[in-house]
């Protein structure tokens, strides 16, 4: 039984209730934590919304530490939404090789086209207008919110379920967010949301690393896919090659890709489709 339990009010219809003592002791290990282990992030050090914007697509499903390599790289390439929105989709992939899901390279410069096109390239600073943006969902709405506005709204992504579950519902199983947002609630320091986030994330990331995921006690909790031999592996040795060399034909890409070949037709078709490459005749291109 969490030793602090019995110092709770008692619970609510949306779950469990804190008392404030126990809200005033999380807070402080977590910023005890991050004050002598927060990691030193490249978006962490400005308040520019296109930039944290870009950091927070290029997180989704993709290393911290692949993300700091990148982040320079494509910043220095489109510096701002006008560049980014101008954007030929060659140079686009071109940037983003290495990255990964690279519906998100797409979905962010069709992003910054309707900013430009709807919004005087202004970025929204509310979660609702900022979720109705392609390519944005809920976290990521709310993480912008945060980090870009310093807006004490809620959100959830892995850390941070990792960290409530860890701290608070650490005796159940089959946790949903519904049963964790109360907690974020009642716990979000709303005079600085933007480092309170920074510091849960923090220290989700080092419960990750040093004890048994407690995600995988969440309803959420989904193994990632292996990459080898995937169709995210086939899809990206495509546009490589593409970015490498282009016009070619389906044959030629097979035997530069190195993959098995009616997949790579399969996607190529799908890849097509999407807009990420163009099919003139027998040959394909960016």
């Amino acid at each position: 039984m969490n030793k602090n339990a019995a110092r709770r009010i008692g619970t609510t219809a949306n779950g469990m209730l804190l008392a404030p003592s126990e809200v005033r002791e999380f807070r402080k290990k977590i910023y005890t934590y991050y004050r002598k282990h927060g990691r030193d992030l490249p978006w962490r050090k400005t308040l520019n919304p296109y930039h944290i914007l870009v950091s927070e697509i290029m997180l989704q499903q993709t290393q911290v530490e692949r993300v700091v390599e990148k982040y320079y790289e494509f910043i220095k390439a489109f510096p701002d939404f006008p560049s980014l929105a101008r954007a030929s989709l060659r140079k686009l992939i071109t940037v983003w090789q290495g990255m990964g899901y690279n519906r998100r390279a797409l979905a962010l410069r069709s992003l910054a086209q309707t900013l430009m096109n709807e919004h005087h390239g202004k970025l929204p600073s509310d979660p609702e207008g900022l979720i109705a943006l392609p390519g944005i969902g809920r976290y990521t709405a709310g993480a912008v919110a945060a980090f870009a506005f310093n807006q004490p709204v809620l959100f959830i992504d892995t850390n941070i379920r990792r960290v409530f579950i860890h701290t608070f519902l650490h005796d159940r199983e089959n946790i949903k967010d519904e049963d964790i947002l109360p907690l974020i609630q009642q716990t979000i320091d709303a005079s600085d949301p933007r480092t309170w986030y920074n510091a849960l994330m923090d220290y989700g990331a080092m419960l990750k690393r040093e004890q048994t995921n407690p995600n995988r006690r969440s309803a959420h909790y989904q193994r990632q896919s292996p990459f080898e031999n995937s169709n995210r592996q086939i899809r990206g040795r495509i546009l490589k090659v593409l970015v490498e060399e282009s016009p070619l034909t389906r044959s030629q890409i097979m035997k530069k890709s190195g993959m098995d070949p009616e997949r790579v037709k399969l996607n190529l078709v799908e890849l097509s489709n999407e807009g990420f490459i163009r099919k003139q005749g027998k040959f394909f291109s960016l």
